[in-house]
């Protein structure tokens, strides 16, 4: 695999930033609500101003689903970290690891459960996750599709994207058995039995179907 050009520092930045934002946001909406807490809130308490948080969010909304573009892009990154050679479906089951804290650790999975349910309950904001769930998706199918075949994905070949849906209903499988479970044993236990489970049988396949 050829070698990655590094992110510009510009972009580095900004990311940090949108990051900060979301983190000190979602406290916000956790502890006095999503409608109840304001642009003008959430700036005073990054420290910055009101225009300044514009530039990195367009709207309240777009901080709360931009989560998931930075999901999405970490995501895309640790499959483009795996080696060539490794096994599409092992590199799924180890991209799918950046996914354990924010269900093992408690204090991050409170409050992700909290924005889940603020995101399920507002219509604007679920229609536009369900739109973002895709791009996580689509991101990794284009990826799988180069590892397979060395090609651009190309929607006539059905195999990139069952792969990619199979390994996000084991992790969503996995999550909820651990959830069930008394959770003694690490989330991750619970993936790596879901992801055998549907082990992809023609891993570093080459060429046409």
């Amino acid at each position: 695999m050829s070698e990655k050009a590094p992110v510009p520092i510009r972009e580095r930045t900004r990311r940090l930033a949108q990051a900060e934002l979301t983190s000190i946001a979602q406290d916000l909406f956790v502890s006095q609500g999503y409608e109840s807490t304001t642009v003008d809130q959430i700036a005073a308490a990054a420290g910055m101003s009101k225009r300044t948080f514009f530039r990195y969010f367009p709207t309240k909304d777009d901080l709360v689903i931009g989560k998931y573009d930075l999901f999405a892009d970490r995501m895309a990154e640790a499959l483009d970290d795996r080696p060539a050679d490794e096994p599409v479906w092992e590199s799924l089951r180890r991209v799918f690891d950046i996914t354990l804290d924010y269900v093992q650790d408690d204090h991050q999975r409170a409050r992700n459960d909290a924005m889940d349910e603020i995101v399920r309950s507002t219509p604007q904001l679920y229609a536009r996750y369900l739109e973002k769930m895709q791009r996580v998706q689509q991101l990794l199918i284009g990826r799988v599709a180069l590892r397979l075949t060395s090609r651009e994905y190309e929607p006539s070949d059905p195999q990139p994207a069952a792969i990619v849906g199979a390994a996000f209903a084991c992790m969503q499988a996995a999550r909820q058995a651990w959830f069930a479970s008394d959770r003694t044993e690490a989330f991750g236990a619970y993936l790596d039995v879901a992801m055998d489970i549907v082990r992809e049988p023609t891993d570093n396949r080459s060429g046409d179907r």
